[in-house]
């Protein structure tokens, strides 16, 4: 995706649900979605381990079919293997992009997405691409 589309839908996006979200402050899952709150982006937090508790002032679901609120972005923190099993409830949600954190690839689950007409980014940090994109260069 190019930089301009990309950060059209990054200006765009209100809401960013987290798959995979985590509590634990050291892990991605934590740092990256605490980050995207800071910047204004409601956070919907999923993760069955921690259902019911509150992580960046909203309560955690246990999965993406209890969200109760559209999605503008859907963040993916899910080994690769697990992701074609979240397949059916991510087409029923219709995020406006998907977005697999840096390390996440899985080529049918992409294609699958594509097809139905949902855009994806893989492999790639969110939290870099928007500092990269929002906040320009860092000056040495």
């Amino acid at each position: 995706m190019e930089d301009q589309e990309l950060k059209r839908l990054l200006s765009e996006a209100e809401t960013i649900a987290v798959l995979g979200a985590h509590k634990d402050p050291g892990r991605p899952a934590h740092y990256v979605p605490k980050y995207l709150w800071e910047q204004g982006y409601r956070i919907l937090p999923v993760n069955p381990r921690f259902a019911g508790e509150e992580l960046f002032g909203a309560k955690v679901v246990a999965g993406l079919k209890d969200l109760t609120k559209p999605v503008d972005i859907l963040d993916v923190f899910r080994p690769a293997s697990a992701l074609m099993d979240h397949l059916p409830e991510i087409l029923a949600l219709r995020p406006g992009l998907v977005w697999l954190q840096s390390g996440i690839t899985h080529s049918a689950f992409e294609r699958a997405l594509e097809e139905a007409g949902i855009p994806v980014v893989a492999n790639r940090c969110l939290m870099v691409e928007h500092k990269r994109l929002f906040r320009g260069p860092i000056p040495l």
